[in-house]
C-alpha cells in the first residue's frame, strides 16, 4: 500500500491484513474510468500501475467494480489481459460473479468467464452464499437461470444458515416464477447416499413450503421433484412430521397422498406424525390421520405412549373430545393404556395439569379412575403429591426473594446525599425476581385446578380410619387419644342432649292462651289471623321434628361412645367416627330448631327485615360450619364449579360450533366428490 493511501484512510498498520497492506487504493479517475465503461482512458491510466494490486475499501478488483457497474468492455479487457483478477475474492469473499449476481445481468462477458472457469458457481463467501443464492436472494431471474443451467447441483448447496437457493426461493414465494426455473433446471439427488447420509443436507425447500402454508409450492415439487418429498430435517423431522405438527391440513392431505410412508417415519424424540398432530390444536388433522389409519393403538412413540397420552399431555382438550367420540373398536385400547412409566392419559393430563383434559377422561365412564403407575400413586394421588411440593416450592421461593431483598437494601444502604442525584431501577430488580415465582403461581393455578376435578370425580375412598388415625404412635400414646377424642365427643354429645331436652319439656306456646277460632280472627296486631295459625302450626312441627332428632342423635351419639368402652374396646376408633357424624348432625338440627323457634315468635309482626336476616343466618351457619369443617374439600369444590362455570362453558361452544363446521365440510366434501 503506498503511503499516500496508507496515511488517507489513518489505519493503524498492526490491524491490517498483511495480503492488503500491499496493495494501493483505486483512486477516483481510475473508478470513473470504469464507471464509464472507457476503455482508452482506462488503459492510459492503468498502464501506470498493477492492476492486481489497485482495490477499494472492501477489497474489490479493478474486475469487481467493471462487473458491478456492468462494463463489458472493461471486464473483457481484464479478464483477457490480467486473468489472475478472475478468481481473486474481496473481504467478503465475494467473487466477480457474487457481485454479477446481485447487481449485474448475464452479460456476454460474464457468461464467458463462466464457461471458462466453472469453479466460480461454487465458491462460497462469508455467509456460505455461492452467487446462485445471491441471485435468488435479489430477484435476479436472468443470472439464477444462467447459473443453474450450467451447474444445477448448486440449487441444493446450503449456506451457514442451512439454506439451499431452492429453499430461499420457496421462502421468497416464488418471485418472478425462479422455483419453476431451479425445479426444471434443477439435479435430481439421492435422498440416501452411500454410507446413510440425507442428500442434501441442510433445510428442506419443502419445509419451507410448508411453513407459508402454500400447497401451490408443494404440488410444483412433488410434480418436478417428488424426491425432495421425503428429505427431513434433522430438528423438524419429514414433512408429514412438520405439517402435522402446525397444524396444515392441506399440506397433510397433500403428503399422505403423494408421501405415504412418511406417516410411518419417527421424528428425533420417537414421535410419529399422528403424535404431532395430536400436540397440535388442529382436530381436522388428527381426522384425516384417523381416516387414513383407524389403527391408532399400532402407533406408540419411544416412550410407549399413544395419541391420547399425547393429546392429554399437552391439553389438547379438542383433540381428547374428539377421539372419545370415536368408535368403541378404536378408542377403547387407548383409554387405560400404560406408558412405559406406567401412566395413562389420565395421569399425564393430571401430571401436567391439563384442567380441560383431565375433566373430559376422568367424566368418562370408560377411564379407569383408580390405574396405579410405576411409582403406586392413582392420578389424584399423583396431582395429590405435585401440589404439595409446588407449594412448598412456592414457599421456599417467597423466603428465598425476602432474603435477596433484604441482603439488596443492606447492601445499598448508603447514605441520602450519594443516592442523590442516581437513579435506582428497582423494577427491574422486582421483575427479575418475581418472575420465578410468577411462574410457579401460573403453574400451580393449573394443578390446584385439576386436583379440584380430580377430587369431585376419582378421589379414592378412604375409611374412617384414615380420618382419625391414631396408627404409628406407640399403643399408650394411641389409647390416650382415643380416650381424649371420646371425651370431647362425649361432652358436646351431652350439651346437645340437655339444650334440645329443655327445648322439648319448655314447648313454644300460642302468643294468646286462648285458642278460640273466636279470639284468632279478632283484626288485633296482637292476634292471629287463619293464615297466621296454618303457618304456626307448620313451624311447631318443625320444630319438634328438629329438636327431637337433635335430642336422640345425641343420645345415640353417646351411645356409641360409650358402649365401646365396656363390650368391644376394638370398635372405639370406629365408633369416634361415625360419632363424630352423628353429633354434627345434632349441631345442625338443634340450630335449625333454633331458627324455627324464633320465626314462631315473629309470627302476625311485620318485621320483615329482621324475618329476611334470620332467613339469611339459616343459611350462613351452615357454610361457615362446612367452611371450618374441611375447608380444603370446600376450596376445591369452589375450584370445580369455579371451572365449570367459566372455563368449560367457554370451550364447549366453540367446540360445539366447530363441530358444526367440520361435518358441513366433510358433507361439501362428500357432494362434491
Amino acid at each position: 500500500m503506498s503511503s499516500v493511501g496508507y496515511e488517507a484512510i489513518n489505519i493503524d498498520e498492526n490491524s491490517i491484513p498483511r495480503d492488503h497492506m500491499e496493495n494501493a487504493m483505486i483512486d477516483s479517475q481510475l473508478h470513473e474510468c470504469v464507471r464509464q465503461d472507457n476503455t482508452a482512458a482506462f488503459k492510459s491510466r492503468v498502464e501506470q500501475s498493477l492492476p492486481e494490486k489497485l482495490v477499494t475499501p472492501c477489497g474489490n478488483t479493478l474486475l469487481h467494480v467493471a462487473v458491478c457497474y456492468g462494463s463489458d468492455n472493461i471486464t473483457s479487457y481484464l479478464a483477457g489481459t490480467f486473468p489472475s483478477l478472475i478468481t481473486i475474492q474481496n473481504s467478503q469473499k465475494d467473487t466477480i460473479l457474487h457481485l454479477a449476481a446481485r447487481e449485474g445481468k448475464a452479460s456476454h462477458a460474464i457468461k464467458s468467464l463462466v464457461e471458462s472457469n466453472p469453479n466460480l458457481m461454487r465458491k462460497t463467501n462469508t455467509k456460505g452464499n455461492t452467487p446462485l443464492h445471491d441471485a435468488v436472494i435479489t430477484d435476479n431471474k436472468e443470472v439464477a437461470i444462467f447459473l443453474v443451467s450450467r451447474d444445477p447441483e448448486v440449487a441444493y448447496y446450503s449456506n451457514n444458515n442451512g439454506k439451499s437457493p431452492l429453499y430461499l426461493a420457496v421462502e421468497n414465494g416464488n418471485n418472478n416464477g425462479i422455483i419453476d426455473d431451479l425445479l426444471n433446471l434443477g439435479a435430481s439427488f439421492p435422498i440416501r447416499s452411500e454410507d446413510g447420509d440425507a442428500l442434501p443436507k441442510g433445510r428442506s425447500p419443502v419445509h419451507a413450503a410448508i411453513e407459508q402454508r402454500n400447497r401451490d409450492i408443494l404440488e410444483k415439487i412433488g410434480k418436478e421433484k417428488p424426491e425432495l418429498l421425503r428429505l427431513p430435517e434433522k430438528e423438524l423431522g419429514n414433512s408429514l412430521h412438520y405439517a402435522s405438527s402446525i397444524g396444515f391440513l392441506e399440506g397433510v392431505r397433500f403428503l399422505l397422498k403423494n408421501f405415504h410412508d412418511g406417516a410411518y417415519e419417527t421424528n428425533l424424540e420417537g414421535n410419529y406424525p399422528i403424535h404431532l398432530a395430536c400436540k397440535s390444536h388442529s382436530v381436522d388433522v388428527v381426522k384425516e390421520f384417523l381416516d387414513k389409519f383407524p389403527y391408532p393403538k399400532e402407533f406408540l412413540n419411544k416412550k410407549g405412549q399413544n395419541i391420547l397420552h399425547v393429546a392429554a399431555k399437552y391439553g389438547n382438550s379438542s383433540v381428547v373430545r374428539y377421539i372419545l367420540k370415536q368408535d368403541q373398536e378404536l378408542v377403547a385400547p387407548l383409554l387405560n393404556a400404560t406408558d412405559e412409566d406406567g401412566n395413562t392419559p389420565l395421569h399425564l393430563a393430571a401430571r401436567y395439569g391439563q384442567c380441560t383434559a383431565t375433566f373430559l377422561l376422568v367424566r368418562d365412564n370408560r377411564v379407569d379412575h383408580f390405574i396405579f403407575n410405576n411409582r403406586n400413586l392413582t392420578p389424584y394421588e399423583l396431582v395429590e403429591e405435585l401440589s404439595k411440593r409446588y407449594e412448598e416450592i412456592y414457599i421456599e421461593t417467597d423466603e428465598m426473594r425476602a432474603k435477596e431483598r433484604k441482603q439488596f437494601d443492606s447492601k445499598n444502604s448508603t447514605p441520602a446525599h450519594e443516592i442523590k442525584g442516581k437513579e435506582v431501577d428497582s423494577n427491574k430488580m422486582d421483575t427479575e425476581e418475581a418472575s420465578p415465582k410468577d411462574e410457579i403461581r401460573a403453574e400451580y393455578f393449573h394443578l390446584v385446578m385439576t386436583f379440584s376435578i380430580l377430587l369431585v370425580n376419582a378421589r379414592p375412598k378412604k375409611s374412617r380410619k384414615k380420618f382419625f388415625h391414631v396408627t404409628g404412635v406407640p399403643m399408650s400414646k394411641a389409647k390416650e387419644e382415643t380416650k381424649s377424642m371420646i371425651g370431647n365427643l362425649l361432652v358436646v354429645a351431652v350439651l346437645v342432649a340437655g339444650v334440645t331436652f329443655a327445648g322439648v319439656i319448655q314447648l313454644p306456646q300460642l302468643r294468646d292462651n286462648n285458642n278460640s277460632s273466636d279470639r284468632r280472627h279478632e283484626s288485633n296486631s296482637t292476634t292471629y289471623t287463619a293464615s297466621h295459625y296454618s303457618t304456626y302450626e307448620n313451624l311447631l312441627y318443625g320444630y319438634l321434628f328438629l329438636d327431637v332428632g337433635a335430642l336422640s342423635s345425641s343420645l345415640l351419639a353417646a351411645l356409641l361412645l360409650l358402649l365401646p368402652s365396656f363390650i368391644t374396646p376394638t370398635f372405639q376408633i370406629s365408633a369416634v367416627g361415625l360419632s363424630s357424624i352423628i353429633v354434627g348432625l345434632a349441631i345442625f338440627m338443634m340450630f335449625g330448631a333454633m331458627l324455627f323457634s324464633v320465626r314462631i315468635a315473629l309470627i302476625g309482626s311485620h318485621r320483615w327485615l329482621l324475618t329476611i336476616i334470620i332467613t339469611g343466618v339459616a343459611f350462613v351457619f351452615p357454610s361457615i360450619f362446612l367452611l371450618f369443617g374441611d375447608l380444603q374439600v370446600l376450596l376445591h369444590y369452589s375450584y370445580y364449579y369455579v371451572f365449570l362455570l367459566f372455563i368449560y362453558s367457554c370451550w364447549w361452544l366453540p367446540n360445539k360450533l366447530s363441530d358444526l363446521k367440520r361435518k358441513l365440510s366433510d358433507h361439501k366434501r362428500k357432494h362434491n366428490l
